[in-house]
């Protein structure tokens, strides 16, 4: 597989008065042909100027910077722009154009600015259209468009650009959930059947794991490590970088969950494999409560349990005897506080020989 990018012990950051202003440095890596790449990182990494930096928008502090074999600086602009397509977060306010008079602004490098589109350039700023699913859009002014469509015209702008490299700077950051999942997962598509190279910046952690080719994890204390996501899920960078209090990473899944505090344990019984089961724990846990299978050696009060039989319900059992039965997880929340508490003050004047009026 071609290398499209390399970077060579690069520096980034500002110049400034009284010196430079270091962000990252002495970074390594390459971008291959038919990949796409997540960058990842927490805020203040420095992912947004690595790529504008590798997207010669700004100058390295030091270092090299190869595209397809060259050197960056020795590219004239008309040349660059037919080899990257860039999207950034902030692109400029553009207001009254037309979507797909937006999108054609990708052929400017091969018509000119004024230049006149051939039949070939409407049909890919169509396919570009297309792709990104904005079609129904081409003809709204970009001022009538919420964030998201916006961003969804800059990415299908790029790909009008028919660059084999595009370098996105958190594409996903004004969408609804299924537009990131579908968006994540479109991008990937083109990479492998157009071939070209896709590096993106993201906060999207969890949908990057899953769909990048390769991630590079960029930390200004730890550098830039990269790698398969899998491959870095085994040696642990993954947790390295992002685990923090209150935050695990499963290897297994390449997935993250969050550590609640359980101050009370509280009996479950029923199939753990159900589906009733596991989001009932999940509820649970949420909710201060650690589920366990058996009361012994354990925090929780003997005279209260759960018991989800699997036949859509959820039951209250109170000193062996069924209290309340729900078909909603809501309602059995409601109950289960006051009633642990109920017996657990219940047991406190047992063992003080006390009755409730004293």
């Amino acid at each position: 597989m071609s290398t499209s990018v390399e970077i060579k012990k690069l520096t980034t950051g500002y110049k400034a008065r009284g010196g430079n202003k270091v962000i990252a440095s002495n970074l390594q890596a390459e971008l291959c042909g038919s990949e796409m790449v997540c960058l990842l990182g927490p805020n203040g990494a420095g992912k947004s100027t690595l790529l504008r930096t590798m997207a010669s928008l700004q100058p390295a502090l030091s270092g090299c910077i190869e595209v397809m074999g060259r050197d960056v600086r020795s590219y004239k602009s008309h040349e660059l722009a037919q080899l990257i397509s860039i999207v950034l977060t902030d692109n400029s306010n553009i207001k009254n154009m037309t979507v797909e008079e937006v999108v054609s602004m990708g052929r400017n490098p091969y018509t000119g600015f004024w230049g006149k589109l051939k039949e070939k350039d409407k049909k890919m700023v169509e396919k570009s259209m297309s792709w990104i699913g904005i079609e129904e859009l081409a003809k709204r002014k970009m001022q009538t468009l919420s964030d998201g469509e916006r961003q969804k015209v800059m990415i299908a702008k790029a790909i009008a650009q028919e660059t084999p490299i595009i370098f996105l700077d958190e594409p996903t950051a004004y969408l609804d959930y299924p537009s990131k999942i579908h968006m994540m997962t479109m991008l990937h598509r083109l990479s492998k059947t157009l071939r070209k190279t896709i590096f993106m910046s993201t906060h999207d952690l969890e949908h990057a794991l899953q769909v990048a080719d390769k991630v590079w994890l960029l930390d200004k204390e730890l550098g830039l490590v990269t790698g398969l996501p899998e491959d870095l899920s085994i040696d642990g960078s993954i947790e390295k970088f992002f685990a923090k209090e209150g935050l695990t990473f499963d290897r297994e899944s390449c997935s993250f969950t969050i550590q609640h505090e359980t101050p009370r344990d509280i009996l479950v019984e029923g199939n753990d494999n159900s589906l009733e089961y596991k989001l009932c724990c999940k509820s649970l846990l949420r909710n201060g409560l650690r589920p366990v299978s058996t009361a012994t050696g354990t925090q929780a009060c003997p005279d209260v349990a759960i018991r989800i039989p699997g036949d859509g319900t959820f039951r209250l059992i109170e000193k062996q005897q069924e209290s309340i039965k729900v078909e909603k997880i809501d309602h059995l929340l409601h109950m289960i506080v006051p009633t642990i508490t109920k017996h657990q003050i219940s047991a406190i004047r047992e063992a003080a020989d006390m009755n409730p009026y004293e």
